[in-house]
């Protein structure tokens, strides 16, 4: 079998994430700057190579005093850990549809963490221009105090400000190199 490499299409693909904030409503953002590599046999992404990235400093809340804490050190300390990675280790089949489980090495913020995501694999497709692309989606949530964010205060009502639970989806289109 040949190995098929895939660059990732940033313009046809995203990063966000939600999060509750002060537990009356959510909070969402997104990474504006990331990449992948992805090496498949052929084009069977059940036995993908992937490794993906996140660069920090490209945290957008549409609030930029909101982004700039989440930069410092109370939250992801982007100047002392400025990337994201997640290399994944294994795959499940869900279904018969195309919904998987994916399991990897998650590494923020200088902790590296087994995490599962469901994942929903769009299919391989020929574009109008010959190109053959590729689309996963994946989703999840995380706890940030894994991972050693762990800046939080409480309201009056004794509520927390920032929920430990962070919601992630990640949609990712590839092209065939």
């Amino acid at each position: 079998m040949a190995i098929t490499k895939w660059i990732l299409d940033p313009s046809h693909s995203e990063v966000e994430f939600k999060v509750k904030h002060m537990m009356i409503s959510n909070v969402s953002g997104e990474f504006t700057k990331f990449d992948a590599t992805v090496e498949t046999q052929d084009e069977d992404f059940m036995t993908a190579k992937v490794e993906f990235s996140i660069d920090i400093a490209s945290i957008s809340t549409g609030a930029d005093q909101r982004d700039e804490h989440l930069k410092s050190p109370d939250f992801f300390d982007a100047a002392k850990f400025p990337q994201l990675k997640f290399v994944a280790t294994k795959y499940e089949n869900v279904d018969n549809d195309g919904s998987y489980e994916v399991y990897g090495d998650l590494t923020m913020h200088g902790v590296t963490k087994n995490v599962k995501f469901d994942a929903e694999f769009g299919g391989v497709i020929k574009d109008p221009w010959g190109n053959t692309r590729a689309g996963i989606t994946i989703s999840g949530k995380i706890n940030r105090k894994d991972f050693g964010l762990v800046w939080n205060g409480i309201t009056e009502a004794g509520s927390l400000i920032v929920s430990d639970d962070v919601r992630v989806h990640v949609g990712l289109e590839f092209v065939k190199a």
